[in-house]
């Protein structure tokens, strides 16, 4: 069962076709740069020029780095603000002619992670922590999400927790990987103080580098690295449309 995958980052826009049956890629992935400014016009003319490069004429499920209900764009932090009150589904389903479900990124890539990743066993509250330009997160309770929970904004050091502790803030203040992994450390304190998870799956890029700061993370209860690394936002955007039932239409290319 094929969906296409799309992944709408701040800096680039990649899409593969899964297989939600296994959650695993079964194209090679295509990216190619988000376009700045992020419009709503120029973001949906990149996403038909990867619809294109697959030939697909199918179901698609995009991530996107905003709070989503019933489709429609509710909040603009990383793109343009005319996208705000945009049903962004029903855009990208004219312009394409494919079935559209849109859903929150990280909320996505938490799907990934709970179905086939690190959460696969996890049947508690797990709260899945993108860290990255920002810090996205996604919370589950026996498997069940909890949609468009924005906690990198929560109070922290007199800023939002992720103008303290996102990746973004290691790099533009050239802060050492211990350094920045006690900031961390801070950050999931409150998240665990806030909603006692049984389980923090860290995602984004510095999942990758999981061993630098490992040692920095001491909080009450267990903190891994998401296991689909760059690939769990395309993954889950495909598990969100199969679970929006957009799966009955046609899922080949033709």
């Amino acid at each position: 069962m094929n969906i296409l995958g799309i992944d709408i980052g701040g800096t680039g826009i990649k899409g593969a076709i899964v297989d939600t049956e296994v959650g695993e890629l079964v194209s090679e992935r295509y990216r190619v740069p988000t376009p700045q400014p992020a419009t709503p016009r120029a973001v949906i003319e990149t996403v038909e020029q990867v619809v294109r490069e697959f030939n697909w004429h199918g179901p698609v499920g995009c991530g996107f780095p905003a709070a989503i209900k019933h489709e429609i764009v509710k909040t603009a932090s990383n793109i343009d603000h005319s996208w705000i009150g945009l049903n962004a589904a029903a855009q990208i389903e004219k312009d394409t002619g494919c079935p559209t479900h849109l859903v929150n990124d990280v909320d996505a890539a938490g799907f990934a992670e709970m179905k086939f990743g690190a959460g696969k066993k996890e049947k508690g509250t797990v709260i899945v922590v993108a860290v990255g330009t920002g810090i996205g997160t996604a919370i589950f309770t026996n498997k069940t999400l909890l949609p468009n929970t924005e906690l990198g904004y929560l109070p922290m050091k007199g800023m939002v927790a992720e103008h303290y502790a996102a990746n973004s803030v290691r790099e533009n203040e050239g802060l050492s990987w211990e350094a920045w992994g006690q900031r961390l450390n801070e950050y999931l304190s409150l998240l665990v103080d806030l909603f006692w998870p049984d389980l923090i799956i860290l995602g984004g890029g510095v999942s990758k580098k999981f061993a630098r700061y490992e040692n920095c993370i001491n909080v009450d209860t267990r903190v891994v690295p998401a296991l689909n690394k760059n690939n769990a936002g395309i993954i889950g955007a495909a598990i969100a449309a199969k679970k929006a039932g957009l799966h009955t239409a046609s899922s080949h290319p033709k």
